[in-house]
């Protein structure tokens, strides 16, 4: 065994076997064998389907019947964590809502200050999920709005229209949703 010294003057030991290394992230590859989690109801599947479909043809109706950007591609999957797993944390108003923005913010600011080029989009990117574990915002469809963002280089305005109204369209719908259909209440927290 091997050390080497840092710049803080600590010693970390280097494995001299790299076959030894690699033996071990090959066993962690494999898993733990821990099992499937149980599945929903059919009956909450369905449901949970249903919403979210209707949810998104709401939101493109709108978008249709008023000329204006309502629709995110991200929106599709915040339809199945808030309707499909709505106890999740990622679930929740505050995450959805506020993840949403925070993405939508830092990939703007990003496309701003740098322009459309493929490592600014990276750091927009990386920027966004620090910003929301930060913030205890995580909501991993909102970690794409940056991308979106670098892909159709929207103005200023798609921070209100579709990111804000549409995150808090899909709250307000499963709001109604999960505390008339479920027997559990929703949100866990604001």
């Amino acid at each position: 065994m091997t050390v080497f010294l840092t710049s803080t003057n600590r010693y970390y030991p280097l494995q001299n076997n790299n076959n030894e290394t690699m033996k071990n992230v090959l066993e962690k590859l494999r898993g733990n064998n821990a099992e499937l989690p149980a599945r929903a109801s059919l009956r909450a599947i369905v449901l949970a389907g249903l919403s979210g479909g209707i949810v998104i043809a709401a939101l493109g109706l709108m978008t249709q019947a008023v000329s204006l950007p309502l629709m995110l591609g991200s929106f599709g999957a915040s339809s199945l964590l808030v309707f499909g797993y709505p106890d999740a944390p990622f679930s929740q108003p505050r995450n959805v809502v506020f993840g949403h923005v925070l993405a939508s913010l830092i990939g703007l600011v990003f496309l701003w200050l740098f322009g459309p080029v493929w490592w600014a989009m990276g750091l927009a990117l990386g920027t966004t999920i620090i910003a929301l574990m930060l913030t205890r915002t995580v909501h991993p469809p909102a970690s794409s709005n940056p991308i979106i963002i670098f892909l159709t280089q929207p103005s200023w305005s798609f921070l209100l229209l579709p990111t804000l109204l549409g995150a808090l369209f899909i709250v307000a719908v499963a709001l109604v949703y999960n505390n008339s259909v479920r027997n559990e209440q929703y949100p866990r927290y604001w």
